[in-house]
Order: structure tokens, then C-alpha cells, then sequence
């Protein structure tokens, strides 16, 4: 791509990145406990008795509640927090894709919730290294714009992925501009906001002779064989919008309330009192009067005479306050589909009323799970590339997800106990409590089977190669 090409592509997308990277960093404040109270305070979450110069108001706390966090975790862990199962119709590229996504990848997956939670979509990027290994990571989604079709197949094209990079010979930062299609990657870099100094960033890449396979130098670009764009979008929803914009007014709301409540609390303190015709000489004598012998002189004026002591203090309306505090932090787990952990009130609730606590939350991680399918499916698709199965494209993928939530194990295994004499041995693998990796728990059973019978019961092997016997 040419310098002026790319030039005018960073200015025509920088309104809409600029637009997106600053809801993502507003979510991120919130998922990092620095809601909008804590502006005045650099975004420090703390209590503040003397803030303000006001005789009866000098309290300025202010708390923060990280409630965005919470529900974006709980997500997070509810859904993530197991890896699925991945099948693909054959046991050996079932294990190869699972060693090639790695022990990590719930954590990874993890990541992938939180960043869309966040920004409203996660990204992956994977490349080959120089071991022909496929690799892949989470990119942030600040740095990455993309650039789809306007058909309605809404076509990935191109990737925008900038960031910024410390250059050690100057010890200043500049800006670096990768530019991804399907075909290879050209990267620039440049210091100004216009892009003026835009220029190929010429030593990014090394360059190998083809017959010898010896370097020969460095470009700005260089190709790749995935015949598409190597970047995999995971949206949070249908419009990608962060999680934030749902309750964020609510959050506001509690912490408005919490915080006027604290400085009453703290205000309260400061009773002011007002003497009318006092008989002394000076405050110091009234406070030692007063300390002494727990009496003050006034000096009457007659009929009508108001002379006396009095105090002004501050009323707080305690229960409208924490009627409307309860309030608030009931909408907040509505209105983002999370639960609230006071809910959980007893040790022994059965399965159908754990299953109505999680009820909200299943239904947002379900959603999520809907449009995670499509991108880990394509993930998917990238490594069966990479190892050229003939039909990467076309064969069926199989996802099994797990949810991570607190369940009645014992009401479960009871049930699975009862449908066992009707249901495959896959079935109740997947439905085991006890079992993390159904997949893994049948190649056990099999085992069981061998040692046990030996050979001897050729027909219980085959049952369990097939998924189990049907009754």
C-alpha cells in the first residue's frame, strides 16, 4: 500500500476509533473501580472529611462502588472458566486442536469476556512462527479497527491494528500502523496526529533469499498464506456495544447517594453553636465555662429576651436514603443481568431455585455464547488450515460449553443415576458432576473396560467407542 493510501485510510477511520476507544476506556475505568465520582481525585477511590471550603458542608468523599466489575466477572467466570469441548468428528485433530489452543485457553476465553464486556468486541490475532507452530493471542481492542464489506455478509477486509511503541535509540514513543488484508501485512509509523511523517517501518520484517534461505535484509512487508484476514472478532452483541451503557446511570446514582450520605455523617459532626446575649468576655472563657462547670452566663434584656444557647446541626433522612440505596443496587443486578450475592441465602436450595438465582445471568452468558460460537469456530477453522484438512471449511465443528455456577451436585447425580439405564455413555458423561472433561472421562471408561474384561467383551469396547449402547 502506498504512503498516501494509507494516509487517507488513518484519517477516514479515526473518527470511528476515536469514538469506540473512548467508550472502551470509559468501561475500563469502571472495571477498574475508578467510577465517575472519583474524577476529583484522579481517579482514587477515598474519603475525604475537610475537601470543601464550606462551613457546614466541608465533607468531599468520595467512594466509589465497583459494581461494573462484578457483574462483568461474574460473566466472565460463569462462562469461561471451564474451556468448552471442542469435537471435530476425528480424535486425532481433536487432540492437536486442543494442544494448539493450549492449557491456557480458558484463560484466554476469559479475557476474550472481559475485553467484550468492555468495548462490545474482543479480537484475536494468529500468525505462524518461524517453528511452523500456530500461534495466537488477544489483542486489545483499542488498537484494533476494522474494515467490513457493505453487503450483507458483512465481509472482514481489512485490519487497522495501531499502537504505540518506544523506540530505545530516542527514548520517545511513536505511533505504529499495521495494515492486515488477506493476501499480507504493510506496517508504518509516525509521530503526528495528521500523519505528515507517515513512513514505511522498513525494518519490521526480515527478508530471506528464496534459494538459499539466508537473510538478506528487512522491509516494511511482508506475506501470509491464510487467504484471509488473520483476525477473529468475538462481539459481546448484535450492535457491539459495551456492557457499561446499560446500568452506568445507575452506578452514578448509588454512588451519588452513598457519598451524600457519608458527608452527612461526617458534617453531622460539626455542630455550630449560637450564643444570644452572651454575658462573657470571649469564646476561650465560654469553652472553659462550659468544660468548668458546665454552665454559661447570658444576660437577659427583658420581656421578650431570647438570650440562651442554641445549635444548628444537620438532619439525615436516613430511611428514604437507604430505601433508595436498596433500591438502586437492585436495578444495577437487573439492568445487567448479574446476581446478587445477598440473594444467596441458604446452604441447601434445589436445583430449580439455583437455576432461577442464575437465571438473568444465563441468559446474557447464553447470548454471549451465541456470538462466541461463530468466532471460536473460525478460530477453529485457522488451525484445521494449518494443518490442510481437505474439508477445514466445511466440516462440522461441535462446541460444548460449561457453565461454572454453584449447583445441588447431589439432586444432579440422583438425576443422572435414574435416566442412565436409557442414556449413552457420552450423555452422562457430559452431564456428571464430578467430570470436567467428558471427552477424557469416556477414554477412561474405556480403559476401565479393558482392564477389566480384558477383550473378552468385544461388544461393551465397541459400545463405548460408539457413545455408548442404546437400551
Amino acid at each position: 500500500m502506498e504512503i498516501k493510501v494509507m494516509q487517507e485510510l488513518l484519517k477516514n477511520t479515526d473518527t470511528r476509533r476515536a469514538g469506540f476507544n473512548s467508550r472502551f476506556q470509559k468501561s475500563k475505568k469502571y472495571y477498574f473501580n475508578e467510577n465517575d465520582i472519583t474524577d476529583r481525585n484522579n481517579g482514587e477511590s477515598k474519603t475525604n472529611s475537610k475537601g470543601k471550603d464550606d462551613l457546614l458542608r466541608s465533607a468531599d468523599n468520595r467512594v466509589s462502588h465497583n459494581y461494573h466489575q462484578l457483574l462483568v466477572d461474574q460473566e466472565a467466570g460463569y462462562l469461561a472458566t471451564t474451556a468448552p469441548q471442542i469435537d471435530v468428528d476425528d480424535n486425532g485433530l481433536n487432540d492437536l486442536i486442543k494442544d494448539t489452543l493450549g492449557d491456557n485457553f480458558n484463560l484466554y476465553l476469559n479475557q476474550l469476556v472481559v475485553d467484550a464486556a468492555n468495548a462490545g468486541v474482543a479480537w484475536v490475532h494468529y500468525w505462524i512462527d518461524s517453528s511452523d507452530q500456530f500461534r495466537y493471542g488477544v489483542v486489545p481492542p483499542n488498537q484494533v479497527t476494522p474494515i467490513y464489506s457493505n453487503d450483507l455478509n458483512r465481509k472482514l477486509l481489512a485490519v487497522r491494528r495501531s499502537y504505540t511503541q518506544l523506540d530505545p535509540d530516542t527514548g520517545k514513543h511513536f505511533k505504529v500502523h499495521e495494515y492486515w488484508t488477506d493476501k499480507d501485512v504493510t506496517v508504518f509509523k509516525s509521530t503526528s496526529f495528521d500523519y505528515g511523517d507517515l513512513t514505511y517501518m522498513e525494518d519490521r520484517f526480515p527478508i530471506y533469499d528464496v534459494a538459499t534461505g539466508d537473510e538478506v535484509g528487512t522491509g516494511a512487508r511482508i506475506e501470509h498464506d491464510f487467504g484471509r484476514v488473520p483476525f477473529v472478532a468475538f462481539p459481546k452483541n448484535k450492535y457491539e456495544r459495551p456492557d457499561l451503557l446499560k446500568y452506568k446511570g445507575l452506578i452514578d446514582v448509588y454512588d451519588k447517594i452513598y457519598n451524600g450520605f457519608v458527608n452527612d455523617v461526617d458534617d453531622i459532626q460539626q455542630v455550630i453553636l449560637i450564643l444570644t446575649n452572651y454575658g462573657g468576655q470571649s469564646l476561650d472563657e465560654f469553652k472553659k465555662a462550659l468544660k468548668d462547670d458546665h454552665a454559661v452566663k447570658f444576660e437577659s434584656t427583658g420581656t421578650g429576651d431570647k438570650s440562651g444557647l442554641d445549635k444548628l446541626t444537620i438532619d439525615i433522612p436516613v430511611e428514604a436514603r437507604n430505601s433508595l440505596l436498596n433500591t438502586t443496587e437492585a436495578a444495577i443486578f437487573k439492568e445487567g443481568q448479574g446476581i446478587d450475592p445477598n440473594d444467596f441465602k441458604t446452604n441447601n436450595a434445589t436445583g430449580v431455585a439455583i437455576k432461577m438465582l442464575y437465571s438473568h445471568l444465563e441468559l446474557k452468558a447464553s447470548m454471549t455464547e451465541a456470538y462466541f460460537r461463530i468466532g471460536l469456530t473460525e478460530l477453529i477453522r485457522a488451525i484445521l488450515r494449518w494443518q490442510k484438512v481437505a474439508d477445514a471449511d466445511g466440516r462440522s465443528i461441535s462446541q460444548t460449553w460449561t457453565r461454572t455456577a454453584i449447583q445441588n451436585n447431589l439432586e444432579q447425580a440422583q438425576t443422572i443415576a435414574q435416566v442412565a439405564a436409557y442414556s449413552s455413555d457420552e450423555a452422562i458423561a457430559k452431564a456428571n458432576p464430578i467430570v470436567d472433561d467428558w471427552q477424557q472421562e469416556l477414554k477412561d471408561r474405556q480403559d476401565d473396560v479393558v482392564k477389566k474384561d480384558g477383550y473378552a467383551n468385544p461388544e461393551a469396547l465397541d459400545d463405548l467407542n460408539n457413545g455408548g449402547a442404546d437400551e
